[in-house]
């Protein structure tokens, strides 16, 4: 008997060891996070807030079923700072709130998770954070007010800023992040964290000095008690970094740029993630994305999101990947599924 109730007590033990797994969620299992940026919150900036599924809108369930059958774990979710608190220091607003908690819901239920990207490049509605019209407090407030929306952190992560290239100054946008990571975690936050680099975030200019400071060294002292915020650049690859046109830098040339952001990270102890990339389906740039994909594979990454995907993108948008009726797959999208394999 005595031998029969430790084997059950064995049992019971492995099993709740299980179930305690499982409750991590996505966004905390430690694996990489590799997806998509699933775009169409942050569109249409003439007309704000505008009205959700008109002006802007949200991915479906049936967006996200497919890139998590495509063996996606992520998705970055870009939002505009304006629509979901319409008034600085305010509430935030309860209908936009709703909506970004029933796409929280879909993803959960596919095991993705969703990092909640403010999609804002340093500014609220035209004015500079940092700024007398902006000061940085406002920006806390924000994400404690998301923190109080969005408590769990097993699907859901935080993305601060998108690009802050309109912040007042690289060391300001530096201090205000550590100063929302610091707030967060006092509040009792568990949540991952990505801060991005200032300016425009690029993986190619991260130890270049502006106004006497590079991104590497703005953020190489970066604190989080928890150990959870991630540093996020960005890396397009046509020649001039924009994003903008449909020529690709040479395979070499981008694993170089991006070996150097690798071992900077390994050498100061962080982490980083990619939050944007894209190429044009062209066999050059499907070598090149190749190449970028392949200088992932080191552990100092904890992911990355391509750009981008999402129901809004028609035909015409060379980086995108969303499935269009009657159009083929998306040559790029092999690539991905590659590195999405379990």
């Amino acid at each position: 008997m005595k031998v029969l109730l430790a084997a059950l007590s064995l049992v019971l033990c492995v099993t709740g060891a299980a179930a305690q797994t499982e409750k991590v969620g996505t966004c905390l299992s430690g694996k990489p996070l590799r997806g998509v940026n699933m775009a169409g919150a942050e569109f249409n900036t003439s007309k704000m807030p505008g009205q959700v599924f008109k002006d802007y809108t949200y991915p479906t369930d049936k967006d996200l079923k497919y890139f998590a059958e495509q063996g996606a774990n992520v998705i970055r979710l870009p939002f505009r700072w304006e629509r979901v608190q319409r008034t600085l220091g305010g509430p935030l607003d309860e209908m936009e709130v709703k909506v970004i908690r029933k796409v929280v819901e879909m993803a959960s239920a596919l095991d993705l998770c969703v990092i909640l990207d403010a999609h804002n490049f340093g500014q609220y509605a035209k004015q500079k954070l940092g700024s007398p019209e902006l000061p940085t407090d406002r920006f806390t407030d924000f994400w404690l007010r998301m923190r109080e929306a969005f408590p769990e952190p097993g699907f859901v992560a935080f993305g601060l800023m998108n690009e802050p290239a309109h912040a007042t100054a690289r060391g300001g946008w530096a201090r205000a992040a550590q100063d929302v990571v610091t707030a967060l975690r006092d509040a009792g936050s568990k949540h991952l964290l990505f801060v991005s680099g200032a300016g425009w975030s690029g993986a190619h200019d991260w130890a270049v000095k502006w106004q006497g400071l590079s991104n590497a060294d703005a953020f190489s002292g970066l604190k989080d008690p928890l150990k959870r915020s991630v540093l996020e650049v960005h890396q397009y690859a046509d020649k001039d970094h924009s994003g903008m046109k449909g020529d690709c830098m040479a395979p070499e040339r981008m694993k170089k740029l991006m070996d150097r952001v690798t071992d900077w990270a390994r050498a100061h102890g962080h982490r980083m993630f990619l939050g944007e990339f894209g190429v044009a389906p062209t066999p050059e740039c499907l070598e090149t994305l190749k190449a970028l994909l392949e200088s992932m594979r080191d552990p100092v990454w904890a992911g990355w999101a391509y750009w981008a995907a999402g129901g809004w993108w028609g035909p015409k948008y060379t980086f995108g990947i969303h499935p269009i009726p009657g159009q083929p797959e998306r040559p790029q999208l092999a690539l991905l599924r590659e590195e999405w394999k379990p």
